[in-house]
């Protein structure tokens, strides 16, 4: 497996893993997470993002334009 491929079971991503997954740029991707929308944490000085929380981000996009 190359540094480029994750798979689904993959528990954290960069930040990098985590805009290819949801089709967006890496500096989108980090104001989501500046601005608090997909949460991610830190090891050292690495930054990550567990994947739990990109599906729980979609999750909140797809509440807000379902009709209620």
């Amino acid at each position: 497996m190359t540094a480029l491929m994750t798979t689904d079971s993959d528990l954290l991503l960069t930040v990098e893993e985590a805009a290819q997954r949801l089709k967006i740029g890496r500096t989108q991707m980090y104001s989501l997470i500046t601005s608090g929308e997909v949460q991610s944490v830190t090891i050292g000085r690495l930054r990550r993002i567990p994947a739990e929380c990109l599906a729980a981000y979609v999750s909140g996009l797809l509440a807000a334009v379902q009709p209620s």
